[in-house]
């Protein structure tokens, strides 16, 4: 079996994240023109370098991957379109990273945007099986259906079987959005950009179960991108100073056990992100106390709560230690979301998992401005849908300080 290459992100860019809508006349070519241009300055490429594309998006038609690179040069490149829900950007980049790691391209784009409806997602399709109906169904069988947002009631479940079971508190999932919206206020690129009081975050209007509208993302347009090359490409163009290594990178799909507990902590991913994370320390060989900031799917805070576990950030049922500990913050263990994450940053399912990494590259390179945490070495991503993990670190460690 041949050797993986090493692989590495040498560019990142994206637009501000905005609500859906705000701005009519930016359509998804424009978004994506304006996050590729800036990948491609930050590595000082040229479009025609990409020997291959990867491109995620959920809200649009089967070729759109094509056609929003047309205004940057339609140089004949294999595209290829993905879409898998929430981990969609980070399934791109994950495409992406293999293309490089198996010598197929040198130089490949990895690129998510979207363009939602506005509210809550909802099916689009009804003359067929829904891919949801079997955690409908675990969720109809535990606690029941309510007239709220379907995610949000499995989420909010999810969230109220984990205070059932550890003994954690709304108060928890209440203190998580507190520091994330507290997060946003230094990141230009955010949706939202406003600083709540716990109180404020307790009070705004139930959505569903402990979860309130301050603990849930919005529905948001924006684009974000990638330059993933080889180590040899590196090298040729002089991007040392720069490059930052994808250490590993894994995606699991839900298990037997999602469905088969009758458990909603196990409905949402718990199984699928602890079984990537797992398998991405083992192939690195990093632990999760190796880390220091962290980028995390906190779609609700629920999921963000759920999840420090289920990458072992912390003992399992000691999320709530954690949190009261200032450990998922600045000035602690980790620093968890320090873009704003979901909940503040906002959520165009494409676009997400590319702005997780290209967060985490300003943060290891010491650009993330106002929001840098202090001395980070290794970085750590998580999307669901499909869970997709992936650990990042400087290449080549120098002396260099590059803004984002």
């Amino acid at each position: 079996m041949a050797k993986k290459q090493r692989v590495f992100v040498v560019g990142v860019g994206m637009t501000k994240f905005e609500k859906p809508g705000r701005r009519d006349d930016i359509d998804y070519p424009d978004m994506v023109n304006e996050a590729v241009t800036k990948a491609l300055q930050d590595c000082k490429l040229p479009y025609q370098a990409v020997q291959q594309a990867c491109v995620g998006y959920v809200y649009g038609d089967s070729t759109c991957g094509q056609r929003a690179l047309y205004p940057l040069g339609m140089t004949g490149i294999p595209i290829y379109n993905v879409n898998n829900n929430c981990s969609t950007g980070s399934s791109a980049l994950y495409l992406a990273k293999q293309l490089v790691e198996g010598g197929q391209s040198d130089c490949v784009l990895a690129l998510g945007f979207e363009k939602m409806d506005r509210g809550s997602l909802t099916s689009k399709f009804n003359d067929r099986t829904n891919p949801m109906d079997k955690h409908v169904e675990v969720l109809a069988d535990t606690v029941g259906i309510e007239a709220a947002p379907i995610t949000a009631q499995m989420f909010g479940a999810a969230g109220a079987e984990h205070n059932k079971k550890y003994g954690t508190t709304p108060e928890h999932m209440a203190k998580i959005a507190y520091k994330n919206h507290k997060h946003s206020v230094n990141n230009p690129y955010s949706q939202f950009r406003d600083e709540y009081t716990l109180d404020q975050i307790k009070n705004s209007p139930r959505v569903s179960g402990p979860l309130t509208k301050l603990q849930c993302c919005p529905t948001s347009d924006g684009a974000a991108a990638a330059i993933v090359v080889s180590e040899e490409f590196v090298k040729k163009h002089g991007l040392q100073g720069q490059a930052v290594e994808i250490l590993g990178m894994q995606m699991a799909t839900d298990t037997a056990s999602t469905f088969e507990e009758k458990s909603n902590l196990k409905m949402v991913g718990y199984d699928m992100t602890k079984l990537a994370a797992d398998r991405l320390f083992a192939e690195t060989g990093y632990k999760p106390s190796d880390v220091e900031v962290v980028e995390l799917h906190d779609c609700f805070s629920a999921n963000e709560l759920i999840t420090y576990e289920a990458l072992g950030l912390c003992p399992v049922g000691k999320a709530g230690e954690l949190i009261d500990s200032g450990n998922n913050t600045y000035g602690g263990k980790y620093v968890i979301n320090p873009s704003g994450g979901l909940i503040s940053k906002g959520h165009p399912l494409g676009a997400t998992g590319l702005a997780q990494c290209a967060e985490l590259v300003w943060q290891l390179r010491g650009g993330a401005d106002r929001r840098q945490v202090p001395g980070a070495k290794v970085a750590l991503q998580r999307l669901g849908g499909a869970a997709v993990v992936a650990l990042y670190k400087l290449g080549f460690p120098v002396n260099k300080s590059n803004k984002a």
